[in-house]
């Protein structure tokens, strides 16, 4: 079963929208792990918007004293504050995320070029304290062969381009998913876990979850959106179903 990792940022956000601490991050976690989720996903942006160190810190407490089985996977740019945070807390994953500045949310995967000529030496820092490392690309055979020979353990497929696809037909969905599944099998083959986020739902990831070799899905903002009207252990249990049903 391919594992779902639910990435609480929008928690953070809503409770910073008014400041003091609810809801509560950690509630939130604990729902979603009482519902089943094997993962958690977090953000820690350089603006502090949503999630905070202090949250990464209480939640890596929360999984190693209350849910040990749990993985908390830290996503984030390779900028010093970030990367002393993850050597700190030593979370089961690491997924490095290029960053630019004023975005919303990560609108695009690696590209080598200078900003990435320091990757080799990060990637090798965290693997040295335990960390697996997933690297944010897109669905394309350079950036895989790249992720791969800069020491990576995985990569994280960027599915915005697929989830546009699929909301304009079963017959451009299809196009878009056979260049995903190109790329997974391209990843297997050097050597790569393979794990996808981005825009990922109830609707698409009935497809998307048949792709060869995926390990892990990232979902934030459409679970926690639904979750305003039927309830954040509901949504949950919902994307399981959908995840086991292969």
């Amino acid at each position: 079963m391919v594992k779902l990792s639910v990435n609480v940022n929008k928690v953070a956000t809503l409770r910073n929208s008014r400041g003091g601490s609810v809801p509560s991050v950690l509630e939130a976690v604990d729902v979603c792990i009482a519902a089943g989720s094997p993962g958690i996903t977090v953000h820690p942006r350089a603006d502090r918007r949503h999630i905070t160190p202090e949250d990464v810190r209480a939640i890596a407490k929360l999984l190693r004293e209350k849910h040990p089985g749990v993985e908390l996977n830290i996503e984030g740019d390779p900028r010093p504050e970030l990367l002393d945070l993850v050597g700190e807390v030593r979370p089961d994953q690491c997924t490095l995320v290029p960053v630019s500045p004023g975005e919303i949310t990560s609108q695009a995967g690696w590209r080598p070029g200078p900003a990435t000529e320091q990757l080799p030496h990060v990637i090798e820092r965290l693997r040295s304290r335990g960390v697996r490392i997933s690297l944010f690309v897109d669905a394309m055979p350079d950036p895989i062969r790249w992720a791969a020979s800069v020491g990576a353990d995985r990569v994280e497929l960027y599915t915005e381009p697929f989830a546009r696809a699929f909301e304009r037909g079963p017959d451009i969905a299809s196009r878009s998913f056979a260049q995903y599944v190109e790329c997974a099998r391209l990843a297997h083959a050097v050597g790569l876990g393979v794990n996808a986020g981005h825009d990922l739902d109830l609707a698409n990831l009935v497809l998307f979850r048949t792709l060869p070799f995926l390990d892990e899905v990232s979902i934030g903002h459409a679970i926690i959106s639904r979750a305003v009207f039927v309830g954040l252990s509901t949504v949950v249990g919902e994307y399981l179903d959908v995840l086991s049903a292969i």
